[in-house]
């Protein structure tokens, strides 16, 4: 089971494995001590990137081996590590976490600091395990079952990591993928501080194509492209309620194909999104007319529209760290995080629980006490004028 992001380019000495290891992530390296996760660290990664257990085990016994100090050293590297990740700074625990209790605590950390948790598996004979121990000092009169222990926890876990919640598991097995294994790092896919605008935000369109199709005219887009580069970016909830969603569709899905706009889901795609996978939504809120038009498209269509709303990202972090685009709004401990809570609040804002006088859910005011660095524009809850707060 490796991840199918791998690629492989050809060498004298065989297939390098190319690992991809997204910019903001913990990193959890899995094997049998002896295995090399530290050297293999070490190879790719900065020396302040990573958190050894036995550097914690140091700390808190003035001895990396002392066996009895591993609650305390564990603490000590959880803490360490939720320090790196709130600063928005990748990680790298050189431990065995071979057992699913560790790497589960690891995820949870993950998983509070909204970063994605990924495994990098060292699967290396039990032979070789042994014998770069024997060499060492500090290891050599470690007993060989400890080893096999290891070994066997870690060829159980191999095919429940996913299961787990890594969101990317690279295996290598044996000493030559380990010593050719290339690790790149990767931007986050809603990072796209590098493009600086200028930017035409647009609002909730709702299934008004020729309301869409003024806008863009009178905004001097010809044919879905601006003469002068500018580039639009639709802040969700393109469809349901108008009566034209796959005209909108078509513009929206050619204009972001060709790099002339961006496109941030709204909870409406999010609910369409689900009936064409073939899920049970309530047909509400305008999804019954979205589906009527949308029988009468053919199925290619239909299937290019689910993979658009498939491939949408969260939120947009744009020009430098200087603006935030979401369908919701989104809090700054949250730009540039990835989880299943930024999603929600992005599609979703939050809710007290209670409606105003048209029925609509009131929204938590968050903006009200936001002071972060970058701009966050939004749509979703209708207001009369557009503000800035």
């Amino acid at each position: 089971m490796t991840n199918q992001n791998d690629k492989g380019t050809g060498t004298a000495g065989g297939t390098t494995r190319i690992l991809s290891v997204t910019d903001l992530s913990l990193v959890v390296l899995v094997g049998a001590s002896g295995s090399g996760k530290s050297t293999f660290a070490r190879k790719h990664f900065k020396p302040t990137e990573i958190i050894s257990s036995d550097f914690c085990r140091g700390l808190v016994a003035d001895d990396e081996n002392d066996q009895s100090a591993s609650k305390d050293a564990f603490d000590v590297l959880h803490y360490i590590a939720g320090k790196r990740l709130a600063a928005g700074r990748l990680t790298v625990v050189d431990a065995t976490s071979v057992q699913q209790e560790s790497r589960k605590q690891l995820i949870q950390l993950a998983r509070q600091y909204d970063v994605l948790p990924i495994a990098i598996v060292l699967d290396v004979p039990e032979e070789v395990c042994a014998e770069r121990n024997a060499t060492r000092a500090d290891r050599a009169g470690m007993p060989r079952r400890v080893i096999q222990r290891h070994i066997r926890e870690l060829r159980r876990s191999l095919r429940h990591l996913e299961r787990d919640g890594f969101r990317k598991v690279h295996i290598l097995r044996g000493v030559e993928q380990v010593e050719s294994a290339q690790v790149v790092r990767e931007r986050r896919f809603n990072d796209l501080t590098h493009l600086t605008g200028p930017f035409d935000i647009i609002g909730d369109i709702h299934g008004c194509s020729c309301e869409l199709e003024t806008l863009l005219g009178k905004l001097g887009y010809v044919d879905g492209a601006h003469p002068e580069g500018r580039t639009a970016v639709f802040v969700g909830d393109l469809v349901d309620r108008g009566p034209d969603t796959p005209g909108v569709l078509r513009r929206v899905m050619s204009m972001t194909a060709s790099a002339a706009a961006l496109c941030v889901p709204g909870n409406h795609e999010n609910k369409l999104g689900r009936w064409l996978m073939g899920r049970k939504v309530q047909h509400t809120h305008g999804l019954a007319e979205t589906i009527a038009q949308l029988e009468g498209e053919s199925k290619e269509f239909r299937q290019q529209v689910a993979e658009f709303i498939d491939g949408l990202v969260s939120h947009y972090v744009l020009d430098r760290g200087r603006l935030v685009v979401s369908h919701a709004g989104l809090p700054e401990k949250y730009h540039g995080r990835t989880s299943g809570r930024v999603r929600s609040h992005a599609l979703y804002g939050d809710t007290t629980g209670e409606t105003d006088e048209f029925g609509l859910p009131v929204r938590y005011p968050w903006a009200e006490d936001y002071r972060g660095r970058a701009a966050v524009v939004y749509g979703h809850t209708p207001v009369p004028t557009a503000t800035w707060l």
